[in-house]
């Protein structure tokens, strides 16, 4: 081979190499470009909204797996070289963000280091313990490391005048839906609840030298009882039974000791045998009303208490089917019992 041919292969062999090199190139762009775009409905991704919480110290590895799994994002590896080639790989604040498989990869990325809404919706039910509480706050990120539980009761509660003498949060944290900061501190929640309380229990209460009973009346009906006017009925026949020194014997509250003071997930079942469990709790065995409530009740639950009917009935029995079946004597209370149960 002549010099001159060998030159000519070198020729071609260095520009088939910075060909092919263009072509990958080329097709990386393209790629690149795409991965950019945003993840139509067409292809799979979600065009309505999806809610993404990013928390404190977490990965930019994992951030990038979360969107992918959320359909938010074409390629993971394009998000991260694109969040590296602008200089926010890691600038991505916690919050909570609202995204869209209609938004492209540069949005995602701006909106991401901008800093999303550190707060969440939080919905208390009616009838929720103090721990039922915490589990439901832990579980939403607003409490992290400490919890209401964990709180010296009194010194919180020493705030409000109307609530000095108590040692108890149980039947003062008022179910409902609020919006809390994630990572927040346990006194700044009871605080909301507390205040909560204030403007929407409290004046329903605040008139009865016997406010605290009549809540604790309360939490027995909300847990209880589901309609509103077999509460105001009920309400009146614990009122005769505490009037005539009878044991209340209200099941929840022998459920509030078995499932230790947290109804969330608890399947107890009283029986019979439950009825002498050693608790100032257990109202088949002491007189009068439990130490705190069993649980926060709602402003229905504190409406049937202040406004109990009276009746010739002296038991109840409350179905899980919502229904609560009255009776004069014990001898009918027992065949309801051995009827329904």
């Amino acid at each position: 081979m002549s010099p001159h041919d060998k030159q000519r292969g070198g020729i071609s062999l260095r520009l088939l190499s910075f060909l092919g090199v263009m072509l990958f190139f080329l097709l990386f762009l393209g790629y690149f470009f795409y991965g950019l775009q945003p993840v139509m409905a067409r292809e799979g991704g979600k065009e309505g909204s999806v809610e993404v919480v990013i928390t404190k110290g977490e990965s930019f590895k994992d951030i990038g797996s979360r969107l992918s799994q959320d359909e938010l994002i074409k390629s993971i590896s394009v998000f991260k070289i694109y969040s590296f080639i602008v200089g926010k790989a890691h600038m991505f604040q916690p919050g909570v963000y609202t995204l869209s498989g209609t938004m492209s990869v540069p949005q995602i990325v701006d909106i991401l280091t901008e800093g999303g809404k550190n707060d969440v919706t939080v919905t208390i039910p009616e009838g929720y313990t103090v721990k039922d509480i915490d589990a439901t706050l832990i579980s939403s990120g607003v409490l992290k490391n400490k919890t209401l539980s964990s709180l010296n009761v009194s010194r919180v509660l020493s705030q409000y005048p109307e609530f000095q003498n108590l040692s108890s949060f149980e039947g003062l944290l008022f179910p409902d839906t609020y919006r809390l900061k994630r990572d927040s501190s346990p006194e700044e929640v009871a605080k909301i609840f507390l205040d909560t309380f204030v403007a929407k229990a409290w004046p329903l209460l605040k008139e009865d030298n016997h406010w605290y009973e009549i809540l604790t009346l309360a939490s027995f009906l909300e847990r209880e009882v589901p309609n509103f006017e077999d509460r105001r009925m009920v309400a009146g026949i614990l009122l005769k039974r505490y009037a005539r020194d009878m044991p209340l014997q209200v099941d929840a509250t022998i459920t509030y000791v078995m499932c230790e003071e947290a109804f969330r997930g608890c399947k107890e079942r009283v029986r019979k045998r439950d009825t002498v469990i050693p608790s100032p709790y257990n109202t088949y065995q002491k007189l009068g009303w439990t130490p705190t409530p069993i649980a926060n009740p709602g402003q229905s639950a504190i409406q049937a208490a202040e406004s109990p009917l009276k009746s010739p009935y002296v038991y109840y029995l409350s179905r899980n089917t919502g229904e609560t079946i009255f009776s004069k004597t014990l001898e009918e209370h027992n065949n309801n019992r051995a009827k329904y149960l």
